[in-house]
């Protein structure tokens, strides 16, 4: 077991009304840790991949397809497994 915080990355968006939230989380609703920044970015890429696959099945229009609003922020995982992003606000426990 670790005797010190472990760094990791989350994956936000920002909404108009809440401002800055999580849009991966793992089946408890508990926020997904990923242990590099290029993991990080290549689920935001996987995803992206979807929404133009869906354009191209004509499940989603064009502008919509395009857009990327996510975005990697640098997390750290506490020892008791609370993850707390860059201005040390609180996300939860860890996945």
């Amino acid at each position: 077991m670790s005797t010190s915080p472990r760094k990791g990355f989350c994956i936000y968006t920002d909404t108009f009304f809440q401002g800055p939230i999580l849009t991966v989380r793992d089946g408890d609703e508990r926020p997904y840790i990923f242990d590099t920044e290029v993991e990080a970015q290549q689920e935001i890429v996987d995803h992206a991949m979807t929404r133009l696959q869906q354009f191209l099945d004509s499940e989603r229009d064009f502008k919509d397809s395009l857009t990327v609003d996510e975005y990697v922020v640098p997390v750290t995982v506490q020892l008791d497994g609370s993850v707390i992003e860059g201005h040390w606000r609180m996300l939860g426990k860890e996945s």
